[in-house]
């Protein structure tokens, strides 16, 4: 991992002070629960994506850092959401904001940070960006609606389930990746090759994420094994488990989603792993992960370019 920041080391640098600097607010709350969410930590894909995507197109200015921290304050945002929905009570480690500080303040930080993303991606004046984004935002909105839906019900279809990672995660990814290559005035071809790497980098990385919730360490993962099944959440795992498995095994899965419950959760991991539905999730993910790779034949080499390509290899290849 440490090899794919060394690419944009400096860059991504700049995006973690200008988080700082643009999470101010005059209103202490806000201050608090802004740099409690952001200072856990995590990864920071999509930001960095941003950066290599650029790059890779050869950008030599500075918007790319603003694009990069406007794409992380939207991802916050919805974490802060996810977590009142999902009643969350751990992310990366620790307690949520939602558990740490209550709802209310959460939601309404979350639209603090939402609203800041939107003055900071005004400044850019790019209206090709702000469309994309605005219009991200929107589908990401719409995703956490169809994920409430299919909460609770086990007849969920494999379908089902993949337009509701599309739609929450992959967006983000997808936006990240081509409005680095339009903020870069990358041509026509290779900015349609970044937004489909993007795609397809969001898709792995969700699949595997919902691998990890039948197969991680909880702190590795920095929250709970077993947090989807308690929020009713029919995830590719469960729903192939309840295919491919016997009644019993199939009713055992049913019951867990209609009611929440985890108490039966280390005989649904073993039945997940013997119908072979992780190693099918796992083959999902290394089929769009390899489709990602293969939309940047087109880009021409750089360090960049590599680091997309080990950044698509990470998404399937991590344990946390």
């Amino acid at each position: 991992m440490q090899e794919i920041y060394a690419a944009v080391d400096q860059k991504f640098a700049a995006v973690n002070q200008t988080i700082i600097k643009q999470l101010h607010s005059d209103v202490s709350l806000v201050n608090d629960i802004s740099h409690y969410i952001v200072d856990a930590g995590g990864k920071r894909l999509r930001p960095l994506a941003v950066l290599l995507s650029a790059q890779a197109c050869a950008y030599t200015g500075d918007q790319d850092v603003d694009l990069a921290t406007i794409i992380e304050f939207i991802h916050t945002a919805t974490l802060l959401h996810d977590d009142v929905v999902d009643v969350s009570a751990m992310r990366r480690g620790r307690f949520t904001a939602n558990e740490k500080y209550g709802n209310a303040p959460s939601v309404l930080v979350g639209d603090f940070l939402y609203s800041r993303a939107f003055q900071m991606m005004v400044k850019l004046a790019n209206m090709r960006i702000m469309d994309i984004l605005s219009n991200a935002t929107n589908v990401i909105a719409e995703g956490e609606v169809l994920q409430l839906i299919n909460a609770g019900d086990p007849d969920t279809t494999e379908q089902q389930y993949l337009d509701v990672i599309k739609y929450k995660t992959a967006t983000l990814f997808e936006a990240a990746t081509h409005t680095g290559a339009i903020l870069a005035n990358a041509d026509s071809s290779i900015e349609e090759s970044l937004r489909q790497y993007g795609l397809k980098l969001g898709l792995a990385f969700q699949l595997i994420d919902d691998v990890l919730d039948y197969q991680g360490d909880s702190q590795q993962l920095g929250k709970n094994v077993g947090d989807d099944l308690m929020e009713g959440k029919p995830t590719l795992p469960l729903i192939y488990a309840i295919k491919n498995g016997r009644s019993e095994q199939a009713a055992l899965i049913r019951n867990a989603i209609i009611y929440k419950q985890v108490d039966q959760l280390h005989a649904i991991i073993d039945i997940v792993q013997q119908t072979g539905a992780i190693d099918y999730t796992y083959a999902k993910a290394k089929h769009v992960s390899d489709q990602a790779i293969d939309h940047l034949s087109g880009l021409p080499s750089s360090t960049a370019k590599e680091a997309l390509i080990q950044l698509a290899q990470l998404a399937i290849n991590r344990t946390f």
